[in-house]
């Protein structure tokens, strides 16, 4: 008689009962000692588990990235980011993301005084866009910012701290092409605003975790109805990579109370910069118009 595979826990309940039977002997599945210890660890912190880089949670652990990899393989999971979207999941229905991200800044050690907070931060800042530079896919890059050039219309759509950065790269791209906005701009809503998008436009989409509903949702019908999506998120796990035609990778691991931007805004910011070298003299040209229209409009301001 063969033994049926044990099931892959699917929640933070899944993994403690789980737990429990790996310690009594009673789980088809055997972990080591060591590897127990680092369970129990994350599932009585699974704030921690899940809002810490693998690299950050194994250092807090005192275990190598490869043994929280191996763990998650052992539990039935392809990677550590499966394994972490079961954490990711309890913490979001518990909304509690925001509150204990300041919970982590609060009990952080070694940050005695405001410049040394500001450091820490800058350091972490800084490695977010080393990775994402060095992780960044050139095929998908040099799509997207062809789709954002030769599209005849791009909508750009964020909702909470994502807004700011819709907002800037609708701006940006308005500056070198005609037809690139927020995609509710005039707030009439989602629905009224795709209805305005045909087959073959683009729709631009950013947000990480916790992932808002409406943004996903939004994503979702504009695929389904050939709208051509470009997704800025935070993994390949992520809800939006899933419908997206192109998405990045964006890591925003931060001590900051809420989710990281800055790597978010360099790559809207490459983006924009390979747009207007792809548009060359038409960008050029679509610059010099709007500086003629600021000095003749300047006079009458």
């Amino acid at each position: 008689m063969m033994t049926p595979e044990p099931s892959r826990p699917d929640t933070l309940g899944d993994l403690q009962r789980l737990l429990a039977k790996i310690e009594e002997g009673e789980s088809p599945v055997r972990l080591g000692k060591r590897s127990r210890q680092v369970l129990t660890a994350m599932v009585t912190a699974p704030q921690q588990a899940a809002v810490s880089s693998i690299s950050d949670l194994a250092d807090r652990l005192g275990v190598s990235p490869s043994t929280l990899s191996r763990l998650a393989r052992r539990l039935g999971f392809d990677g550590f980011t499966g394994l972490q979207a079961v954490f990711r999941r309890n913490v979001t229905e518990g909304k509690s993301f925001y509150s204990d991200q300041v919970s982590r800044l609060l009990d952080s050690e070694g940050d005695g005084d405001a410049l040394a907070r500001l450091a820490r931060l800058g350091r972490q800042e800084s490695a977010n866009i080393v990775d994402m530079v060095t992780g960044i896919d050139g095929e998908a890059f040099t799509g997207s910012a062809r789709l954002l050039v030769e599209a005849r219309r791009v909508r750009v759509h964020g909702m909470r701290q994502f807004a700011s950065l819709a907002s800037f790269l609708a701006y940006g791209l308005g500056m070198l092409r005609s037809d690139a906005a927020p995609l509710d701009a005039v707030r009439h809503g989602v629905a009224d605003a795709l209805a305005q998008l045909d087959e073959g436009d683009v729709l631009v989409v950013a947000s990480c975790f916790p992932y808002t509903p409406s943004v996903l949702a939004t994503a979702e019908v504009a695929a389904r109805q050939g709208i051509r999506v470009i997704a800025l998120t935070d993994s390949s796990g992520s809800p939006l990579a899933k419908v997206a035609e192109y998405h990045f990778a964006v890591p925003n691991h931060s001590p900051f109370f809420s989710n990281s931007m800055c790597a978010f805004m360099l790559l809207a910011e490459g983006l924009l910069s390979e747009a207007a070298n792809l548009l060359g003299d038409v960008g050029v040209t679509a610059l010099r118009r709007r500086e003629q229209l600021i000095s003749e409009l300047h006079e009458s301001l």
